[in-house]
């Protein structure tokens, strides 16, 4: 979900698994005013799901920004017949990362 789809959906409940644990941020004064905003705008939404919200969209943004960085190894032919190389820039590495750790939280809440 991009940061502009999170305005169209914030009228609608959010689904998905929370995390147990929680993590203190400290916010300027400047964001603690717009999530305060957000938050008249936006009274069915608590500020925590604002910022949880927030966070996962800007999450999503910064995978999808990772820059492609051609591999030598080809990962596939589209359907033209030329060969698509796997990429060896920083979006694999963060993927597997990622994937370690949410087993890793599933299997702590299992």
């Amino acid at each position: 979900m991009t940061i502009r789809d999170l305005v169209e959906n914030w009228e609608d409940n959010a689904q998905g698994l929370l995390k147990e644990e929680t993590y203190k941020v400290h916010l300027t004064l400047e964001d603690a005013a717009k999530i305060d905003a957000l938050s008249e705008m936006y009274p069915r939404r608590t500020r925590e799901q604002l910022v949880s919200e927030l966070v996962s969209a800007a999450l999503a943004e910064l995978e999808e920004s990772f820059p492609y960085i051609e591999g030598s190894e080809i990962a596939t032919i589209d359907e033209f017949g030329d060969p698509i190389y796997k990429d060896k820039g920083p979006t694999p590495a963060f993927q597997t990362l990622t994937r370690k750790h949410l087993a890793r939280y599933k299997a702590a809440n299992s």
